[in-house]
């Protein structure tokens, strides 16, 4: 496999939907009951990149899986934070892609003076068919580390699930850091 990891645009939305779609139909990976529009979904890819990088990894022209932050809290205080979202095409598990496009998204942020990166990880009380613990084993095996748990505050196919927020430091704490450089 030889593939190439690049910015998303606007119009890969069609492509990232039909890779999102299975999340939301399939999994408690996502909270969304519904699959939005393409024209809903295209939306939230150009607001993301009014401020955030979003990434794909593409095989031979088709995208197999996105990356991308999102911001923590909206508050100025908070600009050095970041939650992220991965996404991989349901065949594309197992590659290393999640990796790959996880360390360009950390390397993109780190040159905006992105500090802490975040990830918000719905887990079962036991595996089932709608819910592994992989999200978390893979956020550990990144660096990550476990910074607070939510018991039973989603429900979805009837059941319900846990969140457990997840950390990763990228940067120094400084007194006065620079503001953040917004993604271009």
């Amino acid at each position: 496999m030889s593939y190439k990891i690049r910015t998303v645009t606007p119009d890969d939305a069609e492509s990232l939907l039909s890779i999102y779609k299975h999340y939301v139909l399939n999994t408690a990976i996502t909270f969304e009951y519904e699959i939005p529009s393409l024209e809903e979904f295209r939306g939230r890819i150009s607001h993301t990149l009014k401020k955030y990088p979003c990434l794909c990894v593409e095989d031979g022209g088709k995208i197999l899986g996105y990356a991308y932050a999102g911001s923590f809290k909206e508050r100025d205080a908070y600009q050095w934070s970041v939650e992220l979202s991965i996404y991989l095409d349901k065949d594309a598990h197992g590659q290393g892609l999640g990796r790959a496009l996880y360390a360009s998204l950390e390397d993109e942020l780190k040159k905006m003076g992105i500090v802490n990166l975040y990830a918000c990880i719905a887990y079962p009380e036991k595996d089932d068919e709608y819910l592994t613990n992989n999200s978390v084993d893979f956020h550990s095996h990144l660096g990550f580390k476990k910074v607070g748990d939510f018991k039973n505050c989603v429900s979805k196919f009837g059941r319900w699930y846990h969140m457990t927020w997840m950390e990763k430091i990228i940067g120094e704490h400084k007194e006065n850091p620079d503001k953040v450089k917004v993604s271009e």
